[in-house]
């Protein structure tokens, strides 16, 4: 049985990796190669609503069709993904940073700084994420820094928790004591012995987030608060064409569509690392 879920999880790694390949390169690629530039508006009612696999009258092929205003759906859909995964990413891995930081700095020093830290860690915790998105993307003007910002400060907590939890167990163990005795300085000892045993679970919350985070900025564009037209971005697609799924449902399902493959893709890629690392636990403890 093991086996047997093993082998299914390492199917899932290969497929969820490849998927996201594919993906970087496209969202590198077709934009680049594009014959059109995908936020230029012009002859609307000649290349307005082109069904995919369908050219417009002066012969140009679109693959998923194009919008309202004669624009290629995949162009824009490839270059709404470099905004995407440059959120989620961004996002993901400095809000995984400054989590990292502040949870080893609770698990390792204690007292105040670990008080200071997990109370903060609580509290934002137990509000919800959506409200304080909202909250901070209406103060400040949308845009791909504000969505950034506010996803790294609303998303570094549960990081800080696991590797609070994390460094507070590997600093009793037997290295710990036994390179402090040999004349390693605290910081030395944290950064060099502890904290590399203590990232695990925190590179795989961090995956996992990836596509979190992207959903989010969806979410986000999707009410308008987040990157703003002509700029492209999954959400805001799918707001466009929200009003043409009688007459055009490629225009919002498309969108959807690809961040659905993305979002399911980090996550299985996401669970994949976790049972890597729940394996090798396992076979440390025999």
């Amino acid at each position: 049985m093991i086996r047997a879920r093993l082998a299914t999880t390492g199917r899932a790694e290969r497929v969820a990796l490849a998927l996201l390949v594919a993906l970087t390169v496209a969202v590198i690629v077709v934009p680049a190669l594009a014959s059109r530039d995908p936020l230029r508006i012009d002859d609307v009612l000649a290349r307005r609503l082109v069904p995919p696999l369908s050219m417009d009258v002066h012969g140009t092929w679109h693959v998923l069709g194009t919008d309202r205003f004669g624009r290629d759906l995949f162009v824009r859909m490839m270059l709404a993904g470099r905004l995407s995964m440059v959120v989620g990413i961004a996002g993901s891995v400095f809000a995984a940073l400054l989590g990292t930081l502040l949870g080893a700095a609770a698990g390792w020093q204690g007292g105040v700084v670990d008080r200071v830290v997990t109370g903060v860690a609580d509290v934002l915790l137990a509000l919800p994420r959506l409200i304080l998105l909202l909250v901070g993307a209406a103060l400040w003007p949308p845009g791909l820094v504000t969505i950034v910002v506010v996803l790294v400060a609303t998303g570094w907590m549960g990081i800080a928790r696991l590797v609070r939890t994390e460094v507070i167990s590997v600093r009793h163990r037997p290295f710990v004591p036994a390179a402090e005795a040999l004349g390693a300085t605290s910081r030395r000892v944290l950064f060099r012995h502890v904290l590399p045993n203590a990232i695990g679970p925190a590179i795989v919350a961090t995956t996992l987030g990836v596509g979190n985070a992207i959903l989010l900025e969806s979410g986000l564009s999707f009410l308008g608060l987040g990157i703003q037209p002509p700029a492209p971005s999954w959400g805001n697609m799918i707001a466009g064409g929200r009003d043409l799924l009688v007459v055009a449902p490629w225009v919002a399902l498309a969108p959807g569509l690809a961040l659905v493959l993305t979002v399911l893709a980090t996550t299985l890629l996401g669970d994949a690392l976790r049972d890597r690392l729940a394996g090798e636990r396992s076979r440390r403890m025999r």
